[in-house]
């Protein structure tokens, strides 16, 4: 796909596969709505006092059905906004198009490269030349990095005259990042301290993106501060066990068709999105066995009548893998 920023008839910015979509979004985004009742309810709570007026909000999140619901509460209550998904494959095409066309500015689409990933990204926190936004809402902390290493990049550039070396790295996704940052220094030498400058703070949903968050916390380099949504008791004892147990088994099923009863399936880690994971699969009729380095967590597993090994010791012999460690 040519990495070409579109442009709606009033001048909204977006990128997404397909804008004839956007109606079957919108059928979609009404049936979700009856299922999210507290996001309606902080429309129609706080969208007279319009709390987020004037604020710029960029999203790097799953663009789906629900995360539109998200992103027009945001819009309802006067907040702009800039989305971009936070996993390449997980953007529903439909939900991005309705979005692109009704609400907000929007840069995502199912089977993204690599390349397009971090463009989409780019643009999501670029809010043209004043500054960048003044709240994230991330997903795996890849909106938060960029912006971490574009300042670093910054000083060094400043203080040395030397850019980001992409061949510094065998990583072929940070060079894809660094390539991006090079570049961007030639246009604007100060657009990640002009977005750090700016910036509130950031919230971050997931467990590696929080940990990323308090190592550098540690170190002494995060740059802003940041809320850890990962650990709420609403995402931690709902989303995490019955939102997984919901999803696993129909995401398998979509992806392989493959009948679960009769396989074995071996969850990796039994914390919250583990015993979600763990129950589905029993319930499916697989046989369940659990790897966990916690021996707390593992003696749960092993009281809810499931089989407690090493990866090792079971690598060879199961069909089913599921990773639940953050």
């Amino acid at each position: 796909m040519a990495l070409l920023v579109e442009k709606t008839t009033s001048g909204r910015e977006y990128k997404v596969k397909d804008m004839s979509q956007a109606d079957f979004g919108r059928l979609e985004l009404e049936l979700a709505e009856v299922e999210m009742p507290g996001l309606m309810s902080c429309r129609t709570e706080f969208g007279p006092s319009q709390p987020f007026k004037g604020a710029r909000i960029t999203g790097s999140l799953h663009m789906t059905i629900q995360t539109a619901v998200l992103i027009e509460t945001l819009t309802a209550l006067g907040a702009e906004v800039r989305w971009c998904s936070c996993n390449i494959f997980s953007t529903q095409d439909h939900a991005a198009a309705a979005i692109a066309r009704d609400s907000a500015a929007v840069f995502a689409w199912k089977g993204e490269t690599l390349q397009e990933y971090w463009w989409c990204t780019e643009r999501a926190l670029d809010w043209g030349p004043g500054g960048g936004p003044d709240l994230i809402v991330d997903d795996g902390g890849d909106a938060t990095l960029l912006i971490h290493e574009g300042v670093k990049a910054e000083e060094i550039y400043e203080k040395t005259g030397a850019v980001p070396d992409p061949a510094s790295t065998d990583n072929a996704e940070f060079q894809i990042v660094l390539t991006i940052i090079r570049d961007g220094l030639k246009s604007d030498p100060k657009k990640y301290h002009k977005m750090k400058d700016r910036l509130v703070g950031v919230s971050e949903e997931t467990t590696t993106g929080v940990k990323r968050l308090y190592q550098m916390q540690i170190n002494g380099t995060l740059l802003f501060p940041a809320i850890n949504v990962n650990d709420s008791v609403t995402k931690s004892k709902f989303d995490n066990l019955y939102g997984c147990r919901h999803s696993l088994p129909d995401g398998l099923m979509r992806a392989t068709d493959v009948m679960i009863a009769g396989k074995v399936a071996v969850v990796c880690g039994y914390g919250d999105v583990g015993k979600g994971c763990a129950a589905a699969m029993k319930q499916a009729g697989a046989r369940v066995i659990v790897t966990e380095i916690d021996p707390i967590c593992a003696l749960q597993a092993l009281m809810e009548g499931l089989q407690v090994l090493t990866l090792e010791d079971v690598v060879s012999e199961a069909d089913i893998f599921v990773t639940t460690t953050g």
